[in-house]
C-alpha cells in the first residue's frame, strides 16, 4: 500500500472530445458567458493575408511646427529642424 497522496490533475485525459467539449459549454452556460465572443469568431475567422500584394505602404503624418513652437524649443535649447 503506498503512502503517497494521488496526484491530481487539473484534466480528463480518458474523456473523448466530445465529452470536454460538453463540460466547457457547461461550465460556460454556468458562467453565463455569451454563446459566441470576439475571441471564438477570431478562431473561426480566415487567417490574415501573408501576401504582399495585399498591403500597402503606410504614408508617414505631416508634422508642422508652429513658428511659436520653434521659438519655444529654441529657447529651451531644443532643436526641430
Amino acid at each position: 500500500m503506498s503512502l503517497e497522496p494521488r496526484q491530481r490533475l487539473a484534466y480528463d485525459d480518458a474523456d473523448t472530445t466530445a465529452q470536454m467539449h460538453a463540460d466547457c459549454a457547461a461550465a460556460a452556460r454556468r458562467m453565463r458567458l455569451p454563446r459566441r465572443s470576439r475571441v471564438s469568431e477570431a478562431a473561426v475567422a480566415a487567417p490574415p493575408s501573408i501576401l504582399y500584394a495585399d498591403y500597402r505602404e503606410a504614408t508617414k503624418p505631416e508634422i508642422s511646427i508652429s513658428e511659436a513652437t520653434a521659438r519655444l524649443a529654441a529657447s529651451l535649447h531644443l532643436h526641430l529642424d
